[in-house]
Parts: C-alpha cells; sequence; structure tokens
C-alpha cells in the first residue's frame, strides 16, 4: 500500500542481501515522520519482522546473507533510541549481568573438563600396552 515506506526498504534490503552485496540503511527522520502513536520501538522489532520474512533464512541460501564479523554495520540499537525506544541502558546493564553470569557458568565447566582430560591421561599411561596388542592385531585403528 501507499506510505510503507519500511516493507519497501525491507524488500530492497532482502533482495540485495541476497544478492551478495553489501547494505546500509538508515534515514531516521523518513520514520520519525512514519510513526503512530502505538508502534514498535525496541531495534529487535523495528526490522526484524520486515526483513527477516522476506528472507528464506532456513535454507542454505539464506544462511549465506547472515551478517559476518568484517562487515560493517550500524547498531539498530542506538537508530531505535534516537527514535524513541527507551530501554537502552536496561539492556546494557542488563547485558553487563548476562557476560558475567556467563564467564562463571564457564569457569564451572572448565573445571570438571580439566579433571576428565587428567583422568584419561592417567588412564592413558595403565592402558599402552594394550592398545599396542590392539593395533597389532587390527581392532583399534
Amino acid at each position: 500500500g501507499q506510505g510503507h515506506l519500511l516493507g519497501r526498504l525491507a524488500a530492497i534490503v532482502a533482495k540485495q542481501l541476497l544478492l551478495g552485496r553489501k547494505v546500509v540503511v538508515g534515514n531516521k527522520l523518513k520514520y520519525l515522520a512514519f510513526l503512530s502513536p502505538y508502534h514498535f520501538r525496541a531495534p529487535s522489532r523495528i526490522f526484524r519482522l520486515t526483513v527477516r520474512v522476506m528472507l528464506p533464512h532456513k535454507t542454505k541460501r539464506g544462511q549465506v546473507v547472515r551478517l559476518k564479523p568484517t562487515r560493517k554495520c550500524a547498531l539498530l540499537g542506538r537508530l531505535a533510541h534516537e527514535v524513541g525506544w527507551k530501554y537502552r541502558a536496561v539492556t546494557a546493564t542488563l547485558e553487563e549481568k548476562r557476560k558475567e553470569k556467563a564467564k562463571i557458568h564457564y569457569r564451572r565447566k572448565k573445571q570438571p573438563m580439566r579433571l576428565w582430560k587428567q583422568a584419561e591421561k592417567n588412564l592413558e599411561k595403565k592402558t599402552d600396552k594394550y592398545t599396542e596388542v590392539l593395533k597389532t592385531h587390527g581392532l583399534l585403528v
């Protein structure tokens, strides 16, 4: 329909991504003029639904389009904050808490892995003579 600028933009972006081209999107002023009193402000909702439904994200062709670490990009969080999204600071603090929890979890996970490797080394010393026999008979590769 007329005035659906985001949908048209998303269609063009999706097509260019599928063709393997780099895409830069950003026009805050037009988006501000487009807004109604009730609208999505979260960055995850502003652009996600419009582009994602246009990409075959579950196929090989669509997975190639995913953002690579070497590509330049503008963070949608900053753009959404400028448009009126109020939760940028909240999500930043929650992200810091999540990272701290992830570090603690990884440390706890690493300790049993270290013990497991040590146990394998200890067991290897005891089973060396048996592995030689099994290799000579072709039962162990």
